[in-house]
């Protein structure tokens, strides 16, 4: 990996530009992540290639999603021994990432990246509500943002996304890493976050669950008495109930599975 191919680079804040220069750090990132020769990575946010260029070591295949095309000749240089990776010149959330992966055959679907900060949850919820069939995603994602994403009720991270996320995947921070492992440092440190695919819920509408989690959220200090007026409450207390809570709880001390609950009990009643 070269870094001098950076020297002169002008980093734009506008893509969120914050390269990831600790070796140790970038090996750790795919030694965690457990790629081999029978996974295809997809990397959102390719940069100058330094975590590309240990990817491309492991994986059958990668495809780099890269929006500053001025990057072009530093990732042709840093990765000219490799010709196991496409660099795709576009924005992620404009791409067609479903038919691209369709050229490639592959048993593991994988997302690896240092993500842009600002982008960080529209890009999760592009690889979800695109049905990619991703089986794992390893992303750095900003510290704060990671513990959303992992919170557990009654915290103050607690909220409808980290319901919609895990309503997906298992969920688990794989390390914490210094704002000064950037370059440029960024002004808040960074979390590496797994992500693997679960199935283990049984949602008879998924439709009606997730309107239920947003509007249960909408008014944090609200309980569900007030921020659930539009519902036939007397069902909504009548699931409550069975699982041990009435109208006056607020969304954040129930659990994804008490969601569930409430909305199969309103899918049936």
């Amino acid at each position: 990996m070269n870094q001098e191919l950076v020297k002169d680079f002008k980093f734009k804040k506008k893509f969120g530009q914050n390269f990831l220069k600790d070796e140790n750090i970038l090996r750790n990132i795919v030694s965690k992540s457990e790629i081999d020769k029978d996974t295809l990575v997809l990397e959102i946010g390719v940069g100058a290639a330094y975590l590309t260029y240990y990817v491309s070591e492991k994986a059958k295949n990668v495809i780099g999603y890269e929006i500053d095309e001025s990057l072009k000749d530093i990732i042709d240089d840093q990765l000219k021994e490799r010709d196991n990776v496409e660099i795709v010149f576009n924005d992620f959330l404009e791409a067609n990432v479903k038919d691209k992966i369709k050229e490639y055959n592959y048993k593991k679907l994988y997302v690896v990246a240092n993500l842009p900060y600002y982008i960080t949850t529209p890009i999760i919820t592009k690889i979800i509500n695109n049905k990619l069939g991703v089986d794992k995603i390893v992303i750095m994602v900003q510290k704060e943002v990671g513990d959303r994403f992992n919170a557990k009720p009654n915290s103050k991270e607690y909220n409808s996304l980290t319901i919609f996320l895990n309503y997906y995947f298992d969920i688990k921070k794989l390390m914490d890493v210094s704002r000064n492992c950037f370059v440029p440092k960024p002004n808040v440190d960074s979390a590496i976050i797994e992500f693997k695919s679960n199935k283990k819920y049984n949602v008879k509408d998924e439709e009606l669950f997730f309107k239920i989690v947003r509007d249960s959220f909408k008014y944090k200090r609200k309980n569900l008495r007030n921020n659930l007026k539009e519902y036939d409450l007397s069902k909504i207390e009548s699931a409550l109930n069975c699982i041990n809570k009435d109208l006056t709880v607020r969304a954040e001390a129930l659990s994804i599975e008490d969601f569930v609950y409430i909305s199969n009990y309103l899918k049936d009643n």
